[in-house]
């Protein structure tokens, strides 16, 4: 069965930082995605919120639990998913770029094989409006004072360092 490859792209007037901060901190999305909830399950090691972070996203109809795998300060995140949906494989890259007149490009991509055959197209067509909504939302929020400052407050406590502190 061949991988299936899902991106998704969205634009943000906020700098990279502002939308690093957003993706970065889980306990702010249920803000502004689709989640209803989040927890930290594991803390990362040195920075909580890096490199073996395991965080958990839930909606109404799954429990997303994401291992965070590579993170470049204010230009990547990466994770692996390690349950809640029916996917083998699974890895996204999210990519954040300044945009040449200011704010940011976000590209999210994602590959996968799914677990029962015959369902790729539906899954494909799920995630393909799940990723780009993610990224929308993201976005947007980037650009809000009140989130961003919920973001860097949950960050401070979580006890990670800043955006642009070389996390």
């Amino acid at each position: 069965m061949q991988p299936i490859e899902i991106s998704a792209t969205a634009r943000s007037d906020a700098p990279p930082s502002a939308v690093f901060t957003l993706l970065r901190d889980g306990a702010t999305w249920p803000r502004w995605s689709m989640f209803s909830s989040f927890e930290l399950e594991r803390q990362g090691a040195p920075d909580p919120l890096g490199v073996g972070a395991i965080r958990v996203f839930v909606s109404p109809t799954r429990c997303a639990r994401e291992e965070v795998v590579e993170l470049v300060e204010g230009r990547q995140l990466s994770y692996v998913l390690l349950s809640g949906m029916p996917f083998r494989n699974y890895r996204a890259d999210v990519r954040l770029a300044p945009r040449p007149k200011g704010g940011t490009a976000i590209s999210w991509q994602a590959r996968f094989a799914v677990e029962r055959p015959g369902t790729g197209w539906f899954w494909r067509w799920v995630m393909r409006w799940a990723l780009g909504s993610t990224a929308r939302r993201l976005a947007k929020a980037a650009t809000d004072p009140a989130i961003l400052a919920a973001a860097h407050a949950s960050i401070a406590a979580a006890g990670a360092a800043p955006a642009g502190a070389g996390a």
